[in-house]
């Protein structure tokens, strides 16, 4: 089944199972920067356990995207590419590095999900992967994304 159609079949689906939502489908992405990444955090969402996530501010700016707002939905894919969940945001906030809260590092759900440990594991992934020359520092503005799971995709 070509990706577009997919993606529309559950957009679809989640209209069925959601009141309010609106004719066009959100933007349909993946968490990570890889397949088995992606599948990775994608079990967490659906355990409940990642309620949260992040991304470097640069990162919009570059791609002149906007930045998520409370209220915005997005279709989350799997590893393969295959729509899973449907998300709505629900808070949103930009803070240097430095400062992302020990609760929103916990609502990550990776690691132990301790504040130490999401600090290491996103200096890992943000020095290595800010695309066009972006520097990592501590003083990287961060969006910090709270979410909730709205509909996933029926077997």
């Amino acid at each position: 089944m070509e990706r577009g159609t997919e993606i529309e079949e559950f957009w679809q689906e989640c209209r069925r199972s959601v009141a309010g939502l609106p004719e066009s489908a959100p933007p349909a992405w993946s968490f990570g920067r890889h397949p088995a990444e992606a599948e990775a955090l994608l079990a967490l969402v659906l355990a409940g356990v990642k309620t949260a996530t992040s991304s470097a501010l640069v990162e919009y700016e570059r791609e002149r995207e906007p930045i998520p707002r409370a209220g915005d939905l997005g279709i989350v894919l799997d590893g393969s590419g295959h729509p899973s969940v449907l998300l709505r945001t629900t808070a949103v906030a930009i803070v240097p590095f430095a400062q992302v809260p020990a609760s929103h590092a916990f609502d990550e759900g990776e690691g132990d999900r301790s504040l130490a440990s999401w600090r290491e594991i996103h200096r890992d992934f943000w020095g290595g992967y800010l695309r066009n020359g972006g520097r990592f520092d501590d003083g990287m503005l961060v969006v910090c994304e709270r979410f909730e799971v709205l509909h996933r995709r029926s077997s």
